[in-house]
């Protein structure tokens, strides 16, 4: 079957042949046809099966499958579909899935809901389910708090390495997948940690004291998730423990959620350096689209008026010389398409955490560098097409001069504007495009017509 749905890159996951058999099955009231479509569907492939159908479909795939749904689906949608299928299903179908969820993906269902409709939810499930829940609810959104599970393994350091193998064969509130057994003291502070890989090579008579690692990375309940993606990526973690201010474990943090934040960091940089809100996608409205981007679009409006109030300096020097009309889009473009590079490589170093004060000078001379010789290959070959274009050698003199001029300033721009706004806590991913393409046009212009009016008239 997952042969049957996939069609490549082309699609993507879903294959439109196969995504409408299950349309017409659903349709049709075919229960039996959409089971047997769907039973070997791995649950982020449903998920995007569900992404892919219209909203009544969705409640009834969900209806078709019955006791077989895999829950897990629900924790793989995106939000838009998330919140559109949490307000068609019944309570009682979310309460039952949040029942067969781990924390964290229990509390992506309902974090966004109502107050009202999140305790009639929760007052579905087990003391200990809603307990978990509504104390990770009180943390700040985008915190540890929020994205850890509070299902994990941990033991008193005075057990054997015996003791904890047949607490885990045991005990039946442990997660289903783990890789690290937290050790802790009477008060549940945290003592160490030890690799379950170690445990199972390890003697039954050990202790766990002798066995377990007292060095790990260890997150705050407060931890914004930015830190803690850069941690998991520059450490290498599978999964971290979770303590809270007063050092007591928690919960647990595993690698496949912080891929997730990891994911939507990236593609947020990539909407904020195109002057898209981070919460837009392409299931929108009309409205909701228009809206998230007028603001920016706005922005760039009033820069280019900038800009041309600037070439209107030099309405004169144009009138006289019509072939400056012509090649002044070319520094502006040439310029701005350098920044562009510049300014890209430095947000995302920024965002990774590569450039910083400890190498920001250097960086600033190498892009001072590149932005020189790039602009003084490129007035080569502009100075001679202008020459050869218009049969003045002076003009080709200009434009080669303002072409370097305009590089080197794009390349100043387009890693200063960052660091300047990372330096005021200002994103930026958001507003570095707009400052560096108004630095490039404003400097473009003034340096191309200004050098036309001092040479040519």
């Amino acid at each position: 079957m997952q042969g049957d749905m996939r069609a490549g890159d082309e699609w993507g996951p879903i294959a439109p042949d196969f995504l409408a058999r299950v349309e017409k099955a659903l349709e049709s009231g075919d229960q039996k046809a959409v089971r047997a479509a769907t039973k070997e569907l791995h649950a982020a492939d449903l998920a995007d099966l569900i992404q892919n159908l219209e909203q009544d479909h969705r409640v009834k795939l969900i209806a078709a499958l019955g006791r077989g749904f895999d829950v897990e689906a629900l924790a793989e949608l995106d939000e838009d579909t998330r919140d559109a299928l949490m307000e068609a299903l019944p309570n009682e179908v979310i309460a039952s899935a949040i029942k067969k969820l781990d924390t964290d993906d229990a509390l992506y269902l309902i974090e966004d809901m109502e107050k009202a409709e999140q305790e009639e939810i929760l007052s579905k499930v087990s003391r200990e389910d809603r307990a978990a829940l509504n104390r990770a609810l009180d943390y700040p959104e985008y915190s540890a708090g929020r994205l850890m599970q509070t299902e994990f393994v941990a033991v008193p350091e005075f057990w054997s390495v015996g003791q904890t193998i047949d607490h885990i064969r045991a005990a039946r509130d442990i997660p289903d997948d783990f890789v690290e057994i937290y050790v802790v003291d009477p008060g549940f502070h945290l003592k160490g940690v030890m690799p379950l890989s170690r445990v199972l090579r390890s003697k039954r008579v050990a202790k766990v004291s002798e066995v377990m690692d007292t060095e790990q990375t260890v997150f705050t309940v407060l931890e914004q998730q930015e830190d803690i993606a850069y941690k998991f990526e520059q450490y290498n973690l599978v999964s971290a423990a979770v303590v809270d201010d007063a050092g007591r474990l928690v919960g647990t943090l595993m690698v496949d959620d912080i891929v997730d934040v990891i994911q939507e960091e990236a593609e947020e940089d990539i909407l904020h350096l195109g002057g898209v809100g981070a919460e837009e996608t392409i299931t929108d409205t009309v409205w909701q689209t228009t809206r998230s981007r007028f603001s920016w679009l706005l922005v760039n409006l009033l820069t280019a008026i900038l800009a041309s109030w600037v070439i209107s300096w030099f309405d004169g020097t144009i009138e006289q010389m019509v072939a400056l009309a012509i090649l002044m889009p070319i520094v502006a473009s040439m310029g701005g398409n350098a920044g562009t590079q510049t300014m890209t490589v430095a947000v995302r170093a920024l965002a990774t955490r590569n450039l910083g004060p400890l190498n920001a000078m250097r960086v600033a001379l190498r892009e001072c560098s590149v932005g020189l010789i790039n602009g003084v290959l490129f007035a080569a070959i502009m100075g001679a097409f202008a020459w050869w274009w218009f049969g003045s050698d002076i003009l080709g003199l200009v434009i080669a001069a303002a072409m370097v001029i305009n590089l080197l300033a794009a390349a100043l721009a387009g890693i200063l504007v960052p660091l300047t706004l990372d330096h005021f806590d200002i994103d930026p991913a958001i507003a570095s495009g707009t400052f560096v393409t108004t630095v490039t046009d404003v400097v473009g212009f003034f340096a191309f017509l200004g050098l036309a009016a001092v040479w040519l008239l």
